[in-house]
């Protein structure tokens, strides 16, 4: 009988791509991993995992194996919430910014449907400020999105330095016109850091490409229409970062999450404590 505990070593791992990743996203030594790894291998007596120096990915057995051991795992989950002493059950609204969907929200949500089966999860992507008033309106129980320095609604999970992207920074400045934006409408964050920051150098601007998607605003910037900002760590691929001396400096922003007062707190906790755990690591 395959051990449960390995195959969520194992789901996780190819999620994350890294022992060490694994190691930290399930609070376990990354010793421990190789050997949930090792025993599955085994037990199966298949080579599931391909490693090197460079990377990990499964083999093909390890691919077969994939989507039998999410079942199991989720099977798992459902069962535990039905018999279990944890009965969390109801329903949460979760709000994200737009820009957060595109890094790690994926495992967390995977992780919060499997832990909590019998709650009914409902998710809205929008921009920070419209989250915001979403939330008072009541329309969300748990937000999480951006702030600026300086404010203080929310538990704060990380601080992060805002950045200039472009295909081709030198021949988009090379042009001596109006510094061509990308942004998000507004009320966006990072629209209006990046305004007062041309403003601030007298450094004219115009907006050449209005998309409340990520995606869409990732193509502009990749076909080179335009100057984009986002957090560093978010940067999309195939952009790059233009040097601290060609354009104003950019204000941080905090990353938080907020949760509406009378929300089921234990609905809420359950969530947080998830996102905590993944996102709050990466940026101690």
């Amino acid at each position: 009988m395959l051990n449960l505990t390995h195959l969520a070593s194992f789901v996780m791992l190819e999620q994350t791509g890294s022992f060490t990743e694994t190691a930290l996203r399930l609070g376990i030594g990354q010793s421990t991993v190789t050997q949930h790894i090792q025993r599955l291998e085994k037990a199966l007596g298949r080579q599931l995992v391909f490693r090197d120096t460079h990377q990990v990915r499964l083999t093909a057995e390890g691919e077969a194996l994939l989507g039998h051991a999410r079942g199991m795992l989720d099977l798992n989950g459902k069962v535990a919430a039905l018999f279990g002493e944890n009965r969390l059950r109801g329903r949460l609204r979760l709000g994200v910014s737009e820009d957060v969907v595109a890094s790690r929200l994926t495992a967390i949500l995977a992780d919060f449907i499997r832990l909590y089966p019998l709650v009914d999860l409902e998710m809205t992507v929008a921009l920070s400020a419209v989250l915001n008033q979403m939330q008072d309106a009541g329309d969300l129980d748990l937000v999480l999105a951006k702030r600026h320095i300086g404010e203080t609604h929310g538990r704060l999970l990380y601080r992060e330095p805002l950045v200039w992207l472009a295909q081709d920074p030198d021949l988009l400045l090379s042009r001596g016109n109006a510094l061509p934006l990308i942004a998000f409408p507004p009320p966006s964050i990072t629209r209006r850091i990046a305004q007062e920051a041309l403003d601030a150098a007298r450094m004219p601007w115009r907006i050449v490409c209005t998309c409340g998607s990520l995606s869409g605003l990732t193509a502009a910037a990749r076909a080179g229409m335009g100057f984009l900002v986002q957090p560093r760590s978010m940067a999309p691929s195939g952009l790059r970062e233009v040097s601290a001396d060609r354009l104003p400096p950019l204000a941080d922003v905090e990353f938080v999450l907020v949760q509406r007062r009378g929300a089921d707190a234990a609905l809420v906790d359950a969530l947080s404590n998830l996102i905590v755990a993944q996102i709050a690591p990466h940026h101690a």
